[in-house]
């Protein structure tokens, strides 16, 4: 049969979630009346929410069960979910119904319009602290103006993709992943569509600070060589410093001037000096330590069950 829409769905411990998560998703596909599937990646989960998705995938023959043998990350299991995908446009969404189902055929009416890639704007962020939705503004807009590519503000994962794109992404395979940066850098013609951000139907974020972190780092290092350009930067600022200080610090020591004498201006400039190169050690490091893990060649995921029917190449 061939499928028009896939709907992946990345699930770690979301077993509270599912059962809203499949009711919301079909009665919003049914409604469309064109053949569908919901890809649910099980990422590891040890809350019942394996058992959930196998039942619903026996239950239901729109669902199809990717289980991972362990936790891969969120990004990782979108990309498997991509891979496993046969639909004609796939969207994507997280399992904890802050991207609202309801949502999916205003993207599905702007791919009808001869659009590509369609994200979803987020106008307003429900049941979020302060905290983090500073910190999200915070990272949208650095990410927008440092990045080799133009990054939309205030968008996630949730979107639509056309096949090919679902085919180009399929193609790249680094494993520090920042998919919505990838689908910007594709290009084909994309579009915004603007919506409200619910907040989470039950549980936990399973995006801590950490992982929010980590995912910056990923975007930052995977589209922009800012970094590696601050760190030259901190360099010959030091080297001007050093520079000027030269001439001065001879005139005021002919003079007699008391301040220069002892050893607390000598510590301070190597304290200054070991921190500048201590940072851009680190900002090396953050970069060889991805090429290394490219090097390595060992593959994005490993599924431990997976519908018999499955394509995807999974290198």
């Amino acid at each position: 049969m061939d499928i028009c829409y896939s709907i992946v769905v990345p699930v770690y411990n979301e077993a509270e979630n599912l059962p809203e998560l499949h009711r919301r998703v079909r009665e919003v596909m049914e409604s469309l009346g064109e053949p569908w599937e919901l890809i649910l990646v099980d990422d590891g989960s040890s809350d019942g929410s394996t058992e959930h998705i196998r039942r619903l995938a026996q239950e239901d023959a729109h669902v199809r069960a990717i289980l991972f043998a362990r936790n891969f990350g969120h990004q990782i299991a979108v990309t498997a979910g991509l891979d496993y995908a046969r639909g004609r446009a796939v969207i994507i969404m997280d399992a904890d119904l802050q991207d609202p189902p309801e949502v999916i055929p205003r993207l599905i009416e702007r791919w009808r319009e001869g659009y590509e890639v369609v994200y979803a704007v987020r106008a307003e962020r429900e049941g979020e602290t302060w905290f983090k939705k500073t910190t999200a503004a915070l990272f949208y807009r650095l990410i927008y103006r440092i990045a080799d590519v133009k990054i939309p503000l205030d968008t996630g994962d949730f979107r639509l993709l056309d096949r090919k794109v679902v085919d180009v992404l399929r193609q790249m395979r680094e494993h520090h992943r920042f998919l919505r940066g990838m689908a910007a850098w594709v290009g084909f013609r994309q579009i915004g569509v603007e919506y409200h951000r619910a907040p989470r139907f039950a549980g936990e974020t399973k995006y801590p600070f950490r992982k929010m972190l980590r995912l910056a780092l990923n975007a930052i290092t995977g589209f922009s060589y800012f970094p590696l350009q601050l760190a030259t930067f901190f360099g010959f600022f030091s080297a001007g410093i050093a520079i000027l200080s030269i001439p001065a610090v001879v005139i005021l020591r002919l003079t007699g001037w008391q301040a220069f004498y002892g050893q607390a201006t000598t510590l301070i400039a190597v304290l200054f000096l070991g921190g500048v190169q201590l940072i851009s050690l680190g900002i090396l490091g953050e970069y060889i330590g991805r090429i290394y893990d490219e090097v390595k060649g060992r593959p994005l995921y490993i599924v431990r069950e997976a519908p018999e029917d499955a394509h995807a190449h999974r290198s």
